[in-house]
């Protein structure tokens, strides 16, 4: 198949599945090279963007998919009555911080860090669609390991967990002083 007859393919696909699907896929199903996909990708979201039109082609890690432009979410807004929107708290930011940032984690992972139980804020993440579960550790009780999810990338606007901001190295020696300092008073507590 050639990009001419490739950008309607993949047009029809990322429509029709309404999320993202990965450039390897998208070479699978066409029976193309990845080469000519991304090739048709690059021509298809140009042409979104040259135009006069309410969608745009996004790219979330090696995936892409079709979205509406943001300039029209208020527009969306007004249709989408039914579907809440969510307010993070700080302990559901910080949960999801270390999910990002450690991923694959388990709870007990996430509240080693924070220093306090996790499950509902785990869960409200999950609800949330930004946290999901990734299979499960090879370990006693086999518990399960989160990470996050494509609209984690889409809500925070990076294409990928690289596009993260790294912790600056006087931030982690001085984050490190801190667990260090509480974990101390949790066990001069418990004595």
């Amino acid at each position: 198949m050639d990009i001419k007859e490739l950008k309607p393919v993949i047009e029809g696909v990322l429509f029709a599945t309404g999320d993202a699907v990965a450039i390897d896929k998208l070479a699978e199903i066409t029976e193309s090279e990845k080469e000519d996909v991304v090739k048709a990708v690059s021509e298809l979201a140009t042409d979104y963007e040259t135009s006069e039109r309410g969608i745009m082609l996004t790219h979330v890690e090696d995936k892409v998919q079709l979205c509406t432009k943001t300039e029209l979410y208020p527009y969306l807004a007004k249709i989408a009555k039914n579907k809440k929107d969510y307010q993070l708290t700080d302990i559901q930011l910080e949960t999801l911080s270390i999910v990002a940032y450690k991923q694959p984690v388990t709870k007990l992972q996430v509240e080693a860090i924070r220093g306090v139980n996790s499950d509902h804020a785990v869960n409200r993440l999950v609800e949330f669609g930004l946290v999901k579960e990734l299979g499960r550790l090879d370990a006693p009780g086999r518990p399960i390991l989160f990470g996050t999810t494509d609209e984690f990338l889409r809500a925070f606007g990076v294409d990928s967990l690289d596009d993260l901001p790294e912790i600056a190295p006087e931030h982690v020696e001085e984050f490190r002083e801190e667990a260090e300092e509480e974990a101390e008073e949790r066990l001069n507590v418990k004595i």
